[in-house]
């Protein structure tokens, strides 16, 4: 597969980045950034009288999501644009064409962030310390409601969740299908990530100098409970590092600050909405995470994870 934006179907993307480019710069290399799902994702070092420097460009290519880009890319450039008056470490948008007007694929592009992202079990308390940390301040967020973000959309419903062929606790998954039989929490909206999770984490350092550098990928950025986006780390916490690591999320980000409800049906109900989501295998995040070094992390140990996952959220919730 080619890598760069000279092969078919990349040439018009090609000549929209350059022309965005200030005098005389030009493109220098591409390299194909591995982890993502969605999107295709690459760097491009490029090489002008002022040195050099790397974008990041974000395409929809998969049949799907092109036919969702323009909310979703539109979406991100805004959200970026907002972003680059706080703290949070997130990109600077460069230039978008959410429609494919231009390019061959719908696209984003962006300045590069430090860092790299770290799933490795070794830091893993660590860094999920930084993460509880960090998810607090973007649902700190001050927006006006003109800035306000979409309302959530859940990712996981009855009648689409697909328990694992081979799974011994029918029971178990009909039970949390159930819980999810009903209509949402009342809650108190907030600003979302909506995609948080170790993946769209970049680190810097390490022992008492590790930082987080970066939090990309703000496409599905929403309103909503911070119920939600806690769920949705902790669920990637236990797939990733083992069900305790999952548990745990919930208790760092409330000991960072963070607020969550104290109705524990009402917790569970969140929690098992974004779990559900990953049903049968995790493959969504399976995927991208094998392809960054984790190819422990077969379908089968991913299920068995999110099976004990949902198990372990009764024991304490229910």
């Amino acid at each position: 597969m080619d890598t760069g934006l000279d092969g078919q179907g990349w040439s018009a993307t090609r000549s929209w980045v350059e022309k965005g480019l200030s005098d005389a710069e030009r493109i220098e290399n591409v390299v194909r950034l591995r982890g993502g799902w969605t999107s295709e994702m690459r760097r491009l070092d490029l090489h002008g009288p002022a040195g050099r420097r790397s974008l990041v460009l974000r395409s929809f290519v998969k049949p799907f999501f092109v036919r969702h880009a323009e909310g979703l890319l539109t979406r991100e450039a805004t959200i970026l644009r907002l972003l680059g008056d706080t703290d949070v470490p997130a990109a600077t948008l460069a230039a978008v064409d959410a429609t494919a007007q231009y390019c061959d694929h719908p696209s984003l592009l962006m300045s590069l962030l430090p860092g790299t992202v770290r799933l490795g079990d070794q830091g893993a308390e660590e860094r999920a310390e930084l993460l509880a940390r960090q998810l607090v301040r973007i649902h700190q967020l001050p927006v006006t409601a003109r800035q306000r973000p979409r309302p959530y959309q859940a990712w996981a419903s009855p009648e689409r969740v697909t328990p694992p062929v081979t799974t011994e606790r029918p029971e178990l998954w009909q039970r949390a299908v159930d819980a999810i039989r009903r209509d949402p929490p009342a809650h108190q909206g907030l600003f979302l990530h909506r995609d948080f999770h170790p993946g769209n984490v970049l680190f810097t350092g390490s022992g008492a100098d590790l930082r987080i550098s970066g939090v990309v990928d703000w496409v599905e950025t929403s309103w909503g409970p911070a119920d939600l986006d806690v769920a949705h780390c902790s669920t990637a916490l236990a797939l990733l590092h083992g069900i305790p690591a999952g548990m745990r999320f919930a208790d760092r980000y409330v000991a960072a600050g963070g607020t969550l409800t104290d109705e524990g049906t009402a917790h569970l109900y969140w929690r098992l909405l974004d779990a559900l989501g990953f049903a049968p295998d995790g493959e969504k995040v399976g995927v991208p995470w094998r392809e960054l070094g984790r190819v422990d992390l077969t379908a089968g140990v991913l299920t068995q994870r999110l099976e004990g996952y949902i198990e372990a959220l009764f024991d304490r919730y229910a």
